[in-house]
């Protein structure tokens, strides 16, 4: 299978059976991404900056940029019309631009995503894959601080209660998870008692199957 669309020197037909596929899908999000974590060192120093023209260094920045807006995260439509039409310049200009060693695609590559022939440059994925890693540790952390704060309430709750079960870190960690699993939005006073009476039957049906394994 051969597609009309791919990156080099300039765009042209390449064989989509050989092409790799893209490993970010489309479904992955960052909504909140609204800065390039950019290596300006690596840039200062990279054969683009050095030996490209005014003009296609300014046009490969705004490709980048761009990409961060696509589906997926991190790649260009494999097509010079599109791209003209992004970058708001004409498709014969571009195109010729890309003629170059050094044009504005630049090191973009033909890669396959879900099936559609895209372009997508190393160094952006890379960006882009720091971004998502760094959206997932934030997440992370995230929701543990709101597990600990959550269980620290059920735990003054339960203090209410019974002063020693409270203490029972065990016993704080499975009625959270039981809260959890009933869906339960406002822990209520009937929702406490409820969690109370329902760790209280956990642990008798556990002591009555001991007891079963032992006779």
């Amino acid at each position: 299978m051969r597609s009309l669309t791919s990156a080099g020197a300039a765009l042209r037909a390449v064989e989509t059976d050989d092409l790799e596929e893209y490993p970010l899908s489309g479904q992955e999000r960052l909504d909140s991404h609204y800065f390039i974590a950019w290596h300006h060192r690596r840039w200062l120093n990279s054969e683009m900056r050095l030996k490209a023209t005014e003009e296609c260094r300014a046009l490969y920045f705004d490709l980048i940029c761009i990409a961060q807006e696509q589906n997926p995260i991190g790649t260009l439509p494999a097509d010079t019309e599109q791209l003209a039409k992004l970058l708001g310049v004409d498709q014969g200009r571009l195109q010729r631009l890309c003629e170059g060693s050094f044009g504005p695609l630049h090191k973009w590559r033909p890669c396959l995503c879900e099936g559609v022939v895209r372009l997508y440059h190393p160094m952006v994925l890379e960006v882009v894959t720091d971004a998502i890693a760094r959206k997932h540790d934030n997440r992370a952390r995230n929701e543990a601080g709101n597990a600990m704060k959550r269980r620290q309430r059920l735990r003054s709750a339960i203090a209410g209660y019974h002063v020693d079960l409270a203490a029972n870190d065990a016993a704080i960690l499975w009625m959270d998870e039981w809260l959890m699993e009933q869906g339960c939005g406002y822990r209520g006073a009937s929702w406490i008692e409820r969690a109370i009476g329902a760790w209280s039957d956990h642990q008798l049906h556990m002591h009555t199957r001991g007891g079963r394994q032992l006779s």
